[in-house]
């Protein structure tokens, strides 16, 4: 990891929050695979939109390993709420797809700025809701079947999204949360040693939060889910964390909280890696590892059988 990081270094790009918001998706775009390996060959990858509100409808993409009527896992990418999309994450859903044997639904959720605060999470949960009531089976899918997930700033949603999910009685076999964030000033020990130099630095989220988020409005659950009223009844957790990365101490203070509340909770800590490990499978073997432990979870929460076997 270290080693990789010197690498990026002296690569001397621009640092994405140097740049506008458009230039900035365009960058990240671009080199958002470069640590991944090729994309997988799936049986299924359908490109689709998805109703979230009257008259607006969301690119997604759907991936599937078979033909069969399979359980679904929308996942929702990270990018601070900023930048990212289908593109930056198709190397990763497909190898979640094809880890776990079943289908994934990744969402383009609108972004910051223009679509600040709460529109994400409007959308994401829309898109959800639609899976649950009509979407999944329109495809051929097994809508009694669902999770929901995301890393970094998808997990945030994806957390957000399975409170929503309890609350609005739409079952969930599972929430994914791979490094999100979940409290409101980026203010816990782990903001403070991994500040610099560990690929997501203070200067860059905070830059992504104040485009997504104005400050008056932080402690809002629905942007900080460590603040919710009460966690009682969630879907159970699969959580991912990387030590050397900021948000490692609020995963693991929510990942605590489910616990305490009741919640079944996975939870797996890589040690000596950064923020966005499990999307440089190309160098870290450890993103195949933890890409390994959501599918094993994903398969755990719907009853399916063990592709490890």
């Amino acid at each position: 990891m270290a080693g990789l990081l010197e690498r990026i270094h002296r690569a001397r790009r621009t640092a994405l929050h140097h740049l506008p918001p458009e230039a900035a998706r365009r960058a990240y775009e671009a080199a958002a695979e470069i640590l991944e390996p090729p994309r997988a060959t799936l049986a299924r990858v359908e490109d689709l939109a998805v109703p979230v509100a009257p008259g607006v409808a969301l690119p997604a993409r759907l991936y599937a390993p078979s033909a069969a009527s399979l359980p679904v896992l929308l996942y929702l990418h990270g990018g601070g709420f900023v930048i990212g999309g289908i593109e930056t994450h198709d190397s990763l859903c497909r190898q979640l797809a094809r880890r776990s044997g079943a289908a994934v639904l990744s969402l383009a959720y609108r972004l910051a700025p223009e679509h600040r605060f709460p529109t994400a999470v409007e959308d994401c949960f829309a898109a959800l809701r639609w899976l649950a009531a009509e979407g999944a089976a329109q495809r051929g899918l097994d809508a009694t079947r669902l999770a929901v997930g995301g890393d970094s700033a998808g997990g945030t949603l994806a957390a957000v999204c399975a409170l929503m999910a309890r609350d609005a009685q739409v079952p969930l076999a599972l929430q994914l949360l791979i490094t999100p964030g979940t409290t409101a000033h980026a203010d816990t020990a782990s903001h403070r040693l991994f500040a610099n130099g560990f690929l997501l630095d203070a200067d860059a989220i905070a830059w992504f939060f104040d485009h997504y988020i104005d400050r008056h409005h932080r402690h809002d659950w629905r942007f900080a889910p460590l603040n919710a009223p009460d966690v009682d009844g969630v879907a159970p957790a699969c959580v991912l964390l990387a030590e050397c990365d900021p948000l490692v101490d609020e995963g693991l203070a929510y990942a605590d909280r489910l616990r305490a509340a009741g919640v079944p909770v996975t939870l797996e800590l890589y040690r000596g890696l950064t923020h966005d490990f499990i999307k440089m499978g190309r160098a870290l073997k450890e993103a195949g590892h933890a890409q390994a432990a959501a599918a094993a979870a994903l398969r755990a929460a719907w009853g399916l059988e063990d592709l490890s076997a």
